[in-house]
């Protein structure tokens, strides 16, 4: 796959803090790439250094082989982006919102701004105020804007911020469009993890200004190990019996028994040593993980380890 964008050590400094501290990671044609991270751990501000409207205080950004510092102009021709909230003029309609941003652009024609709008699902309302859309409405307007010059990199910074489910849905839709269809590069922003799953291919996982993963979406949900619950008794016993001969598994007591994380290969030795040991077995289920626990898992481990 082609790169597009690249970050390459990017430190930010504000004030004597280090707010984003020395990431790097790249980005593809065709691809849906997720940063992820709770609120306040650097990726709006990461965000505002791609497109240019914050400084970098040391590394450097490429954008189509553009460097960000030193070829700003050439570098941002490529993007389209929403960051935060989009700003529409609400006393024009939303056609006349395009027009007046397509003038920013060379080439933009009247056909283009249509197609544009019917890939949204605007058509309907285009010609109406933008003070009377909902907040999905204006949502779509945003990424029309966006997309008028047909940009080679799309970034939106929380995009499902205060929509419904069906608002929801409607943008993740349309983000997966636009990387199949168009190949671009969309880079999104989210603390939202199941969004996330649904919407990306790959993610970076940033955590107090530290890029501290970057995984393809499916390795990330799967993990290397599978949790199992062993439905026991003496539980107590059993659980024991686990810390023993597996002591750095995870290993808790559960509602029917205990919990174990171990690769599957393993279970038939767990059972043997519990039939040995007069530990009665009476059932065995795979119990999956949820994409928060995975989560917390690589931001421990992971955090610990760049703390390290």
């Amino acid at each position: 796959m082609e790169t597009i964008v690249e970050l390459t050590n990017v430190t930010k400094v504000i004030k004597g803090r280090t707010i984003i501290d020395d990431i790097s990671f790249q980005v593809n044609k065709g691809e849906v790439f997720g940063f992820l991270g709770p609120n306040g751990a650097g990726k709006t501000t990461t965000i505002r250094m791609i497109v240019g409207l914050m400084g970098i205080t040391s590394g450097d950004i490429t954008i189509g082989g553009a460097s960000i510092k030193s070829q700003f102009e050439e570098a941002v021709r490529h993007v389209g982006a929403i960051v935060e909230n989009p700003e529409m003029y609400k006393f024009l309609s939303g056609y006349q919102n395009l027009v007046h941003y397509a003038r920013m652009s060379k080439g933009i024609t009247k056909e283009k701004i249509r197609e544009t709008v019917e890939l949204v699902g605007l058509t309907d309302r285009i010609n109406d105020k933008v003070k009377t859309y909902s907040l999905g409405m204006r949502q779509r307007l945003g990424l029309a804007q966006c997309l008028l010059h047909d940009p080679d990199v799309l970034i939106l910074d929380e995009p499902t911020n205060g929509l419904d489910p069906a608002g929801i849905r409607e943008i993740r839709d349309y983000v997966r469009l636009l990387a199949r269809e168009k190949n671009m590069a969309v880079i999104v922003s989210s603390h939202l993890l199941s969004e996330m799953e649904m919407m990306c291919d790959r993610i970076g996982i940033i955590q107090n200004g530290r890029l501290i993963d970057v995984q393809h979406m499916k390795e990330f949900v799967n993990g290397s190990e599978v949790m199992y619950e062993l439905e026991v008794t003496p539980s107590e016993a059993a659980l024991s019996i686990l810390r023993t001969y597996y002591p750095h598994a995870s290993a808790t007591l559960s509602s029917n028994g205990v919990a174990v994380e171990l690769p599957k290969i393993e279970i038939p030795n767990i059972v043997k040593v519990f039939v040995q040991e007069d530990i009665k077995v009476f059932g065995i289920k795979e119990v999956a993980k949820t994409l928060e626990d995975r989560f917390l898992e690589v931001t421990a481990e992971k955090g610990a380890a760049t703390r390290g």
